[in-house]
């Protein structure tokens, strides 16, 4: 069945309004009596069936109702910097597929990408239409926020409190990222960052390390581009807590 995110429900009805209904009606042409699913990022699906269509909205009576246990028990977000053409949608396209839990754009000294104002409100609209899409796709019921483009001073007050941070870095040599996490508590959220394309500056390491706390760790004894970086931290992560593998 075709799913859809919804905004609009009680105990026996959702409506699927906006671009959801234009997909519905005018894309998959779905009518009366067809079999949809909803969900609106509570953790809950709700399987319905179309009993109204209407210009602004199609009514949907709720059949059954599930929690399925598909997102990860640890909340893992990705915090990256700037990187050029399609890298930051590739990323946050397959790290919802994967299980991130949401996505902060940095700016980045290095970042050859530069977003400010309306620009930079238009991009992030895009990625969140990414990521919607990708949940879809991958059968989540809770879809990863991404966040306004921030800058290093933003990141204490963007993630939940007891966030535990990580920064792969390309010159750390003793500290792996499997043998970092052993030190970890799997119920705290975890924030990965990722550099750009040049990676992050010697400062920007040391300003996470004092001011976020974040460990720096190694992800091997290769130079990894940032998209691969920023999915294999990801995995490597959530393969540690049980959620993937």
């Amino acid at each position: 069945m075709y799913r859809f995110r919804i905004t609009t429900r009680d105990d026996k009805s959702f409506l699927v309004t906006g671009e959801e209904l234009h997909h519905l009606v005018h894309v998959l042409r779905l009518g009366l009596g067809d079999k949809v699913v909803g969900f609106d990022n509570s953790g809950s699906q709700y399987f319905g069936v179309i009993e109204v269509i209407q210009k602004d909205s199609a009514h949907c009576k709720i059949i059954d109702e599930e929690s399925p246990e598909v997102e990860a028990r640890t909340k893992v977000y990705l915090v990256m910097g700037l990187a050029k053409g399609e890298k930051m949608e590739w990323v946050i396209q397959k790290g919802t597929e994967l299980g991130m839990a949401g996505f902060v754009p940095l700016r980045t000294k290095r970042s050859i990408v530069q977003l400010e104002g309306k620009k930079s409100q238009e991009r992030v609209v895009r990625w969140q239409r990414i990521a919607s899409e990708a949940v879809k796709q991958s059968r989540r019921v809770i879809e990863p926020k991404v966040m306004n483009v921030s800058d290093w001073n933003d990141l204490n007050n963007i993630l939940p409190e007891g966030t535990q941070w990580l920064i792969p870095y390309e010159d750390e040599k003793t500290e792996s990222l499997r043998d970092t996490l052993a030190s970890f508590i799997p119920d705290y959220p975890l924030a990965i960052l990722i550099g750009p394309e040049g990676g992050f500056s010697p400062n920007e390491v040391e300003w996470a390390c004092a001011r976020l706390k974040a460990k720096s760790v190694s992800l091997g004894p290769r130079i990894l581009r940032t998209e691969t970086a920023a999915l294999a931290a990801l995995t490597i992560v959530l393969t540690n807590y049980g959620d993937l593998g």
